[in-house]
């Protein structure tokens, strides 16, 4: 097994805003209804940008949504009945978000079904509490289309967001939480691959994430993988290193744009931005 690590220092995210923004956000939704032509409207009437439902009723177990670019007349229910039978039916499907759960107060469930460059992938979205987020799941799956087993992939992943809090809030002085509160594992026929990310606290109050990733090869071929992963140490550590660099550095720069609104005035902030993503401010 091969093990490869990287630490990055990141700006802090405050708990008590994250936890009002993304209630905020919820409570927009769940208030929102069909309009017209299927587009999904807010309760003061204005459309969500690039949200439209395709299929079922808002809201509602089943509901796909998605965006239907513009067609000749009479083509757009062709497309919706192309969308509904699945994303792996045929060459070029565009993308649909199913939704599985919709309970805000327990948890909210996504499903996305896309193909995208001769690959059919399945992602599936899962979060715990939506209102006040406790946890987020992750599942992919994918495979090209008669290209056997080396075309066939799947991963899980998830983020225990009360574990997260609970290890920024030590002291930077104690140690580093025992269990990763961010883990994924991906399995391929080649190898097997797990990803933790785990925080603690700087003296500064910024965050140091160190970032794990293990990979392995898989029954007769692990000798080769050994191999193979001896020639590759470089760029996977050079890979991993500006990977996290750069999620670190995209990171602090969404940060830095923040704006802390609180109650009325984050709510119309994040209003503003679901209907117009292009010309809203930074929250």
């Amino acid at each position: 097994m091969a093990r490869f690590a990287h630490t990055v220092t990141v700006a802090a995210l405050d708990r008590g805003w994250f936890e009002e923004a993304a209630g905020a956000l919820v409570d927009l939704l769940d208030a929102s209804r069909e309009g017209p032509g299927g587009s999904v409207v807010l309760a003061d009437g204005r459309p969500v940008e690039g949200l439209r439902l395709l299929k079922g009723r808002h809201l509602r177990p089943g509901a796909r949504y998605g965006e239907v670019p513009a067609e000749p007349e009479g083509a757009g229910e062709v497309l919706v009945e192309h969308v509904g039978a699945g994303a792996g039916d045929s060459p070029g499907a565009p993308q649909a978000v199913v939704l599985r759960t919709w309970r805000p107060s327990h948890s909210v469930e996504v499903e996305s079904l896309v193909e995208e460059d001769g690959m059919s992938l399945k992602v599936g979205l899962r979060l715990s509490e939506p209102r006040r987020p406790r946890a987020v799941e992750l599942s992919l799956s994918g495979q090209k289309p008669g290209g056997g087993s080396l075309y066939r992939f799947s991963g899980r992943g998830k983020a225990d967001l009360a574990a997260w809090w609970a290890a920024v809030d030590r002291l930077p002085s104690a140690p580093p939480a025992a269990r990763a509160p961010v883990s994924g594992r991906a399995v391929h026929r080649l190898a097997k691959a797990r990803l933790t990310l785990t925080p603690r606290p700087a003296e500064n109050g910024s965050w140091r994430i160190t970032v794990v990733l293990s990979v392995r090869g898989r029954w007769l071929l692990r000798p080769v993988g050994a191999v193979a992963l001896f020639f590759a140490r470089g760029p996977v550590e050079r890979g991993l290193r500006e990977a996290a660099e750069s999620a670190a550095e995209e990171w602090n720069t969404a940060l830095a744009e923040l704006t802390p609104l609180h109650g009325e005035a984050l709510r119309a902030e994040i209003a503003d931005a679901l209907v117009n993503p292009d010309g809203s401010t930074a929250l």
